[in-house]
């Protein structure tokens, strides 16, 4: 009996088989690693070990690609199934999902930063459904809006400050990196820096999960105090 070859690492078994989804995982795979720039079809072929002719069967050009990512990042996004009792815990439930979803896909905070889209799955899992939540819970039609752009940009722009700062981290290692962070704030010239040296201890905390929540509060009060 003859035994057949496995396929060489990194190429499939029956190339007909490649799919859209697998072009899009394997480029979100990349974007949540490194970064959208690094990206190209090029790059995408060679991870799925396919020809760059493959990838376009299904997608016309890059920016097609980014699209179909941000469709199965944003069109996916995890809410909780119940809406909140009333519009101050469903926006913290939606700014806690959003993050989360930021967290996991680091490459959704580099496309939202960069670029628009189009594409009804994205604007249907992330804008049209939270929209409708907010308006559930109780907001006005035009508070919907402002505290659905609120929430968006208050994670988006934690998100992206907390990527690349290890120390925000919640395991034994970041507490150990905010050490040294606070230490390294405390060691600035006393002439330049009187706050900074005075505050290091809480500065080291600026990209936790405790100062999201906190400027959280911040916000969602502001938000109680104009409800009846």
């Amino acid at each position: 009996m003859t035994t057949r070859r496995p396929p060489p690492r990194g190429r499939r078994p029956d190339k007909a088989a490649l799919t859209a989804r697998d072009i899009v995982d394997a480029a979100i795979a990349i974007g949540d690693r490194e970064s959208l720039d690094g990206l190209t079809m090029r790059r995408l072929a060679g991870e799925l070990g396919f020809s760059t002719m493959a990838l376009y069967r299904h997608f016309k050009n890059k920016d097609d690609i980014l699209d179909g990512m941000a469709d199965q990042v944003l069109g996916n996004l995890r809410l909780p199934e119940e809406i909140g009792p009333d519009p101050v815990t469903e926006a913290r439930r939606i700014a806690e999902a959003l993050l989360a979803m930021m967290r996991e896909h680091p490459s959704v905070v580099r496309l939202l930063s960069t670029r628009t889209t189009a594409s009804r799955t994205s604007l249907g899992g992330a804008f049209e459904r939270v929209l409708a939540r907010l308006r559930q819970s109780g907001l006005p039609p035009a508070d919907a809006v402002c505290v659905y752009g609120l929430l968006l940009t208050y994670t988006l722009g934690f998100a992206a400050y907390q990527m690349p700062r290890p120390w925000g981290g919640d395991d034994e290692e970041a507490a150990e990196l905010r050490r040294q962070r606070a230490h390294f704030y405390s060691a600035l010239p006393a002439d330049e820096f009187p706050n900074m040296i005075e505050l290091s201890p809480e500065l080291a905390w600026l990209p936790t999960d405790r100062q999201f929540h906190a400027g959280l509060d911040v916000l969602l009060r502001g938000l109680a105090a104009e409800r009846p």
